[in-house]
Formats: C-alpha cells, structure tokens, sequence
C-alpha cells in the first residue's frame, strides 16, 4: 500500500521505494529507508508530514504514492 494512503496518526513500515536512484537517494538521506517505522503526523490534502527517526520529514504527494508500506 502507498504511503499516501496512509491515516493521520498511524504508525507503518517502508518496505521498498519504487523510484529512480536519484529519489531513492534522496529519500534515504531523509532517514527512508527500508525497514524503518514510520509515523504519519499530517495527511489532509497538502504536504505529506511523517516522524522518522525523531524527525519531522515533509514529502510531496508523488513522493509518497511511490513509497510502499505494511
């Protein structure tokens, strides 16, 4: 399932990033990797907020529907 379709104030796990290597990259030096359990704090039509690591990361909705999670 994408990340995007997520609810505010669930917890999930990445599983994989389906992205070029460029995004993956980017992505990984945000903290998303997979295996890492991720927060949604904010998901209400703007920008996609989620807790990783101690961390607020903010990501655009293309972003998000390309990150799958359990």
């Amino acid at each position: 399932m994408p990340l995007a379709m997520i609810s505010e104030g669930s917890k999930a796990v990445l599983r994989s990033i389906e992205a070029g290597r460029g995004l993956r990259g980017r992505l990984a030096a945000l903290g998303l990797v997979p295996g890492v359990e991720v927060m949604v704090l904010r998901n209400d039509g703007g920008p996609f907020v989620l807790a990783v690591n101690n961390a607020r990361v903010c990501l655009g909705r293309g972003m998000a529907m390309k990150i799958e999670v359990d």
